[in-house]
């Protein structure tokens, strides 16, 4: 790196240089000779060969002029060329230019050395093969105040020639006599020449120092001689104050010196100190105090956690015992109950196929089927070239509608879209697909209109989709969901195969109470238990359904029993009075007007079958 930029003048003046404010060395015409204590005759007869000194001793100091005829006859002296490689091969050439550049080049590096210190302050790096080096810039602000304010250092110069290093220079430098020279460049540097770049330019110690020019500017005022009195008075007063200033503060130590110390205040400090390790040693007491309070507390809950958690484990150990006796019978329970459930299941499906009968469709291709003996398409619908009129398609997608949503509860397998069976208006529900339709429900009917026919198709798509989760559910594999008829009347018959025999409906009828209100004219005998071969009634005996309905049967015939009494009251009452007036009709003995304890509001009955839970009725 070398400092281009031209510096005018110094910024440090030279008592002012110091170590810390170097900032790089550079080394200018690097050479091994030795030159000290020698003239340029001396320095040209060294470089020529041995004999030439002493051809010049020996040679005769005068000369005899020689004729103009001698010189004629005289043969011409060869004359001295430079260029005494001009002739020479290129391969000659080049080894000689490399051997004048090995003389001169070398790897360099070099070493800061200051008194009383024994280890060099600073090592550069090496500059390989050139005779100008410019190493790199370094700082000496963070050494030690011993170094970094020191004026004088010693350069050590190293050098590498031929695979072997050796010392070239050692030079003690004082930066205080530095000269400054501003720049590198337009200067010739004497052989070996170390140039010091400080943070204000470029000195020297071989090279003269260049008198900056002086600088042009505009006349400042200065100030007048009274002024610099003033100013010269004023010093003086400030240096007499502080003289003064000086001598009270001597007297006042003199003084004190002559008192005896006070030892009270250096006690109170102490006892005060005291006192505050005293206080922050009792909080610490109180702090370890409440914490090993806390622990305690800690253990004991956790000794309390640990035994309600050992005798939980030991009951559920216990527990653990007697399951495992009762767990031969409740897996065979399960596999009892798993056998009935398929079963009942495959009885359902069996009846599902005689109540839907799903047959092939009579002069119809392969896979064209009929259920109830209304043909149903595969493929979707073309009102162009179906044969099928609307209110049979519709009916067919009905009883498919209708079979497909039984099936989800015989089979427990929720289907993704809900349908409403309304015989041939049957509808489907999308509540999870991402339409831009607002209205999801879609219809299994034809109303008309391209956008009925559009809804339509989507729905029936819909409906597939739900038979094939019903099939995927059951383990089956489905190859097309256009095949609506096929698909369920193969889930039908794998979910009714089987090898065992299907096992009987368990017999029992509709088990329930009187449905509606109980309100208006009723008949005794009716209510009396005359009437227990009726369906309502004919739950069967021990029951709970029986013996609540005998519990409320029993309810009301003892208030129909207590209205009647009071009406025969009532006609005595009026037998007894006078002629003109005219009795009172009794109502028939067999037909009473009821009014019941649960008069208001509506009865709800729940209507079951065996094994069957039916919506309710009012």
């Amino acid at each position: 790196m070398s400092f281009s930029r031209e510096s005018t003048r110094p910024l440090l003046t030279p008592q002012n240089r110091r170590l810390r404010h170097l900032h790089g060395i550079y080394i200018r015409n690097l050479t091994f000779e030795r030159h000290a204590f020698t003239t340029t005759d001396d320095v040209d007869l060294s470089r020529g060969s041995p004999n030439k000194l002493d051809g010049l001793k020996n040679a005769p100091q005068l000369h005899h002029s020689a004729s103009s005829s001698d010189l004629s006859h005289r043969p011409p002296k060869p004359r001295r060329r430079s260029t005494n490689l001009a002739n020479k091969s290129p391969v000659t050439r080049q080894k000689q230019l490399e051997e004048a550049i090995e003389s001169r080049a070398a790897d360099v590096f070099f070493s800061l050395h200051v008194q009383g210190v024994d280890d060099p302050i600073y090592i550069s790096e090496v500059g390989t093969r050139s005779t100008n080096f410019d190493f790199n810039f370094f700082k000496l602000t963070h050494a030690d105040p011993y170094i970094s304010r020191s004026s004088q250092v010693t350069v050590k110069v190293w050098a590498q020639r031929r695979g072997e290093w050796l010392f070239l220079l050692e030079e003690l430098v004082d930066l205080r006599q530095l000269n400054f020279i501003g720049s590198l460049i337009n200067h010739q540097f004497p052989p070996n020449c170390l140039v010091f770049h400080l943070i204000d330019g470029v000195y020297t110690l071989e090279l003269p120092s260049r008198v900056p020019d002086p600088k042009q500017g505009p006349a400042l005022p200065t100030s007048s001689h009274n002024a610099l009195m003033k100013l010269s008075n004023l010093e003086a007063s400030i240096q007499d104050a502080l003289a003064t200033c000086e001598s009270v503060t001597g007297q006042i130590d003199t003084v004190l010196e002559k008192i005896p110390p006070d030892a009270l205040p250096a006690e109170e400090e102490k006892v005060k100190l005291v006192n505050k390790s005293v206080a922050s040693q009792q909080r610490k007491l109180k702090a370890a105090e409440a914490r090993r309070d806390q622990l305690k507390a800690s253990i004991a809950a956790r000794r309390t956690a640990i035994a309600e958690g050992r005798a939980a484990q030991e009951s559920v150990e216990q527990d653990v015992e007697h399951a495992r006796a009762k767990l031969p019978a409740s897996r065979d329970a399960i596999a009892t109950t798993n056998d009935l459930i398929r079963g009942q299941r495959r009885r359902i499906c069996e009846e599902l196929t005689r109540v839907f009968p799903i047959t092939q469709a009579p002069a119809a291709p392969p896979l064209a089927f009929q259920i109830c003996g209304l043909p149903l398409p595969n493929t979707n619908y073309d009102p162009t070239s179906s044969t099928a009129s609307d209110d049979a398609l519709s009916a067919a997608l009905g009883f498919v509608a209708q079979v497909t949503n039984l099936l989800q509860f015989y089979l427990s397998v929720p289907l993704p879209y809900p349908i409403s069976v309304y015989g041939s208006r049957s509808s489907i529900r999308d509540d999870i697909s991402q339409i831009a339709d607002t209205q999801r429900s879609f219809p299994l009917f034809l109303r008309g209109g391209a956008t009925a026919q559009y809804r339509f198709e989507y729905g029936w798509f819909l409906l597939n989709k739900n038979i094939e989760a019903l099939c995927v559910a059951s383990g089956l594999k489905v190859v097309d969901i256009r095949h609506t008829l096929p698909n369920l009347k193969y889930l039908l018959y794998v979910c009714s195969a089987g090898t065992d025999e299907l096992p009987e409906r368990k017999r029992g009828g509709i088990r329930g109470l009187f449905a509606g209100k109980l309100k208006g004219r009723m008949s005794v005998e009716d209510i009396g238990g005359g009437g227990g071969g009726s369906s309502a009634g004919g739950s069967r005996r021990g029951s709970a359904e029986s013996d609540a309905a005998t519990k409320q049967r029993d309810e009301l015939r003892k208030a129909l029993e207590g209205q009647q009494q009071q009406q025969r009251g009532i006609e005595g009452n009026d037998s007894k009075l006078g002629a003109g007036a005219a009795p009172k009709r009794a109502p028939s003995p067999r037909t009473v007007e009821v009014t019941p304890p649960f008069e208001d509001g509506e009865l709800r009955v729940t209507l079951r079958t065996k094994g069957l839970r039916e919506s309710m009725v009012k």
